[in-house]
């Protein structure tokens, strides 16, 4: 049976919170970058991760859907328009716009595409992990 790592939707309402609360669940406080390449470099194990996989379990999901929604996605790409290099600033500025209509995908959606890449039926199901949204 793989071990199982808790995350909790009642314990962070941003993207930030969410690594802080990702990071004490489940890298045993490990420093690690904090940005959406290192959340899907971790998952491959190491870092405090299970190197065999593991179950991820995600509680109170919906919540996380609501507080990483639309919002949480225009807040998180504007920072990122102050940083991205100048060649993606177009891709960023048309996510940004969509996310401003509410359509496209949202921070919850890419953490969730993340997760499941490394797991059953994902490009890198070698590394064992599973989600369970409760």
């Amino acid at each position: 049976m793989k071990p199982a790592i808790y995350i909790d939707g009642e314990h962070f309402s941003t993207l930030d919170e969410f690594f802080r609360h990702f990071q004490e669940q489940a890298l045993d406080g490990a420093c690690w970058g904090s940005n959406l390449d290192s959340f899907h470099d971790v998952l491959r194990g190491g870092f405090g991760t299970p190197e065999d996989g593991f179950l991820l379990i995600w509680k109170n999901h919906l919540l996380s859907r609501s507080h990483l929604g639309y919002a949480e996605t225009q807040r998180v790409l504007r920072r990122r328009l102050t940083t991205c290099h100048p060649a993606n600033e177009e891709r960023v500025q048309a996510e940004l716009a969509l996310a401003q209509q509410h359509q496209g995908e949202t921070v919850f959606d890419w953490l969730v595409e993340i997760i499941r890449i490394h797991g059953p039926g994902g490009p890198e199901q070698e590394d064992g992990v599973e989600l369970l949204l409760q």
